[in-house]
């Protein structure tokens, strides 16, 4: 009979999670407008990803390295379907943490986890019920309950047959939201933990009992967080009941397919799309969802006005302030629209207290004390939580890189008091850069945006738009501090060298001199650099974007040693040579596949004046592509390092040609190749002909008794070389007598033999 009775009540248990899961509400969407869950999610990347790998990036431009990492070691990805899949020792995880960064889609993954299994899709033999909770709900819990109470709370009415529910742990499913969000310490003694699934507890013993396998030990988790909490909840868990798997974001194939679920029109979906994809920048972003939907949201308001889509912005902050002037022009009266020029300061405040108090939900006491009588804003989510019998109204931005950027607004802003000063936590600029540039934190983001609002177009937009006035001392003191006290001056050298993690770093100020989009400043803060070196790193697209930009407006840069570890990496390493003197890129699995690119740069620059490839899988196919633009008379390269490229010397014919045509080749190192007896025959003939003007020659190259005869007439003829090393090359004594034929010439130049 218990049986009967739970079963029928799932089946009504499942209409009620379909009615409640499957429409969602857009963002920016007025009252009462929803969009259907099916309709709108799109399938994201997920892979199996262990918590102790080191994570440290939080804002969103971080993302595109990370993810384009992950794609790069081709890792597998999964489905939601299979989280609960066993491992290679035949084991089933009864807790899987689901981490990505902000704006990535966890929460909109658990809510179609749900919907998916209430549509009978999903998990269905496994698992009987799936409960959410929601963690920003459970803040404002402040009673005592248990977790059958967090089961009733899911439950269409207070008649749930919750003993019987209870009885079989084995086939429940708790998905818990966003622990990055709980405001609890979770420091409680094992001692205080519960068993009781039906005992009243305080909120932190319940879900410390429930991620400690403590209550109903044989129920399964899904925990959502972001990668800033995974050590906070790692000490919470048992890791031999857990599995970890990251939110990556879209592939290319899958941003296309927002875009059409997105856009109900065709012919506007497919303009959308084509314009982001010929904007590589645009593109890139999209992979995070929350970017995704403001380009896409931004877009759809400029077709319909009939507006120019080129003037999209392919910074991140000028993507946030159309999406702003959208929100104002295309979903507001004239009254909503001076309600939020007049709120605008206190939201930027309250942006900012809450930033240095790492704090994202505010109550009416916290909106109010920054002068925001009248909260209900377009910018802010006001959602209803029952508190007891009262009734309690708590506020979020729309999302987190929200209030970043309005917090970095606060700081551009004409100041005017909306809050006591003693009353808040916010702290001078010159704090907000200190502390950032102590480590990469969560204030990173911010400051990328403070640069890119800084630029001189965009404040006199805003200033247009949002009838608002910026500081006018703001820009000079911060332009002042950036040249007399830079914050590149954690750099206290002229060579920037660094390994991947500090690149990392690095490239996270190279963002913010990209925001600010004014080349004058960003040469004045680039002057610093003399030599760049990037060691074993694998640079994104939005990385060569960002580093081309900034290395072009670096006047004092003289050379770029390169050594890349990566083979994606040094690909989008290439197109960056245009600026250096001299590069090297050693170990870097560089096959014939990227030698085109090089020629074209080559061929392209005259700054470029020293390649070096040591130990790439180049081969004679690769060698004849780079001779192409050796050969260009643009290119003015002086030295050539081909050691071990895996030549056999079917190219030889091609580099006696470049020696033939070259003015600038002095110096060619072959060494490590085995060019043959024919190879060897052909390079002299270039080494032969008047117009070389190669001096040094490094040659090991497994020389015969043959490819000495040729030398040796090499050395009679040639004017310009004078350094000849043959180490490695077995001369034998007939070598020996070869060579010296040819150095007493009286013809020969030679001045060093080694």
């Amino acid at each position: 009979m218990l049986c009967v009775t739970n079963s029928a009540y799932r089946v009504k248990y499942r209409e009620h999670i379909k009615n409640k899961y499957s429409a969602i509400k857009d963002m920016n969407a007025r009252l009462g407008e929803n969009v259907k869950l099916n309709s709108r999610y799109t399938k994201l990347i997920i892979v199996n990803e262990h918590r102790h790998r080191k994570q440290r990036e939080h804002e969103i431009m971080a993302l595109g390295r990370r993810h384009a990492e992950i794609m790069a070691e081709r890792a597998s990805p999964i489905t939601i379907a299979n989280l609960f899949d066993s491992d290679k020792d035949g084991q089933s995880p009864q807790i899987v943490v689901l981490q990505g960064a902000a704006g990535i889609g966890k929460t909109l993954t658990a809510r179609k986890i749900m919907l998916d299994w209430a549509n009978e899709e999903l998990y269905q033999s496994r698992f009987d019920y799936l409960f959410y909770i929601n963690c920003r709900e459970i803040n404002l819990v402040s009673e005592q309950g248990s977790v059958e109470d967090l089961i009733l709370k899911n439950c269409p009415d207070q008649n749930a047959p919750t003993k019987e529910i209870l009885m079989n742990p084995e086939k429940l499913l708790f998905i818990i939201d966003g622990f990055d969000e709980l405001r609890f310490s979770f420091n409680q003694p094992t001692g205080n933990l519960c068993s009781d699934p039906c005992k009243k507890q305080p909120v932190e013993i319940i879900l410390s009992s429930l991620f400690g396998k403590e209550v109903l030990h044989k129920s399964y988790l899904i925990i959502t967080t972001r990668p800033t909490a995974l050590e906070k909840l790692g000490q919470r868990l048992k890791d031999e009941h857990c599995a970890y798997a990251e939110i990556l974001g879209f592939s290319e194939n899958e941003r296309k397919e927002y875009f059409y679920k997105f856009f109900e029109n065709e012919e506007q979906a497919r303009k959308a799309f084509n314009f982001v994809k010929d904007n590589e920048m645009l593109f890139t972003m999209c992979f995070v969802p929350i970017v995704c939907w403001i380009i896409c949201t931004v877009l759809k308001q400029q077709m319909e006005a009939g507006e120019d889509l080129a003037q999209t912005s392919d910074t991140i902050t000028g993507v946030y302030m159309l999406y702003l002037f959208s929100l104002l022009e295309g979903h507001s009266s004239n009254s909503e629209k001076q309600q939020v020029q007049g709120n605008l300061k206190g939201l930027c405040s309250l942006a900012a207290d809450g930033l240095w108090r790492q704090k994202i939900l505010f109550e009416e006491e916290d909106v109010k004390k920054h002068g925001l009588d009248k909260p209900d804003s377009l910018f802010l989510n006001e959602n209803m939580f029952q508190k007891g019998i009262v009734c309690e109204r708590v506020y979020s931005f729309i999302h987190l890189s929200f209030q970043e950027f309005f917090a970095a607004l606060f700081y551009v802003l004409e100041k005017e008091e909306t809050a006591k000063k003693s009353e808040t936590a916010i702290q001078p600029v010159e704090k907000l850069f200190e502390k950032c540039g102590k480590s990469r934190n969560y204030l990173m983001l911010t400051v990328q945006f403070l640069f890119g609002l800084l630029n001189k177009k965009r404040m006199e937009n805003m200033e247009k738009k949002l009838s608002c006035k910026f500081s006018p001392k703001i820009k000079n003191n911060l332009l002042m501090w950036v040249k007399e006290k830079p914050f590149l001056s954690l750099f206290n050298y002229d060579k920037l060298l660094s390994d991947k993690e500090e690149m990392i770093f690095y490239l996270d100020y190279f963002y913010c001199l990209y925001e600010i989009q004014e080349t004058k400043f960003v040469q004045s803060a680039m002057n610093h650099f003399t030599e760049l070196k990037f060691t074993h790193h694998t640079f994104t697209k939005m990385d060569q974007i960002v580093l081309q930009f900034c290395i072009k407006n670096c006047c004092k840069l003289e050379s770029g040693a390169t050594k890349v570890a990566q083979c994606s990496g040094v690909h989008t390493v290439i197109p960056l040579l245009c600026v250096f003197l001299s590069c090297r890129l050693e170990w870097c699995h560089l096959t014939d596949a990227g030698c085109g690119a090089l020629a074209a740069i080559l061929r392209t620059t005259q700054s470029l004046t020293q390649l070096k490839l040591p130990d790439n899988k180049l081969g004679d196919a690769g060698v004849r592509l780079l001779c192409e633009g050796l050969k260009h008379p643009n290119c003015k390269l002086k030295t050539l390092d081909l050691w071990k490229c895996r030549l056999t010397g079917a190219c030889c014919g091609d580099l006696g040609a470049v020696l033939r045509t070259s003015q600038s080749l002095t110096e060619l190192n072959l060494g490590g190749n085995k060019l043959g007896e024919a190879g060897v025959r052909r390079l002299c003939e270039g080494l032969k002909h008047p117009n070389c003007k190669l001096q040094r020659l490094l040659w090991d190259c497994g020389l015969t008794c043959t490819g000495f005869v040729d030398l040796a007439a090499v050395l009679r003829t040639n004017q310009s070389l004078t350094v000849l090393n043959l180490g490695g090359n077995k001369l034998g004594d007939a070598g020996v007598r070869l060579l010296c034929d040819g150095l007493k010439h009286p013809n020969g130049k030679l001045q060093k033999l080694e």
